[in-house]
């Protein structure tokens, strides 16, 4: 069993020709195409390593995540201020002497 993996445009925007899976001198269980449709295609033994999009996607999940994961942080921020905030106000308005109840007890 073989595949072929049809010529593309490496990061360099340098051809790459079309080869045949496994390679010569390669790994002998590698014999399906990898990679992305439009960049790095190798030979690996993984019959669902092959994505027919392009790479750049790749980007924008990279983009969203960091974005969410920024979010994330901002709320987490806000909720440690706010929760530092509260127990000083907690604590700074705390009467600082017991209030007198008018109940003496002492015994008679």
């Amino acid at each position: 069993m073989s595949a072929e993996c049809s010529s593309y445009l490496n990061a360099d925007k340098v051809l790459v020709s079309g080869f045949s899976c496994p390679r010569a001198g390669g790994d002998a269980r590698a014999v399906f195409c990898c990679g992305f449709q439009d960049d790095v295609k190798y030979c690996c033994d993984d019959p669902h390593s092959f994505f027919p999009y392009e790479h750049s996607y790749m980007w924008w999940l990279s983009v969203g995540a960091l974005v969410g994961l920024s979010i994330a942080a901002v709320v987490l921020f806000a909720f440690i201020i706010t929760v530092c905030v509260l127990c000083y106000l907690f604590i700074s308005t705390k009467p600082r002497s017991k209030l007198d109840t008018g109940l003496s007890l002492q015994m008679a």
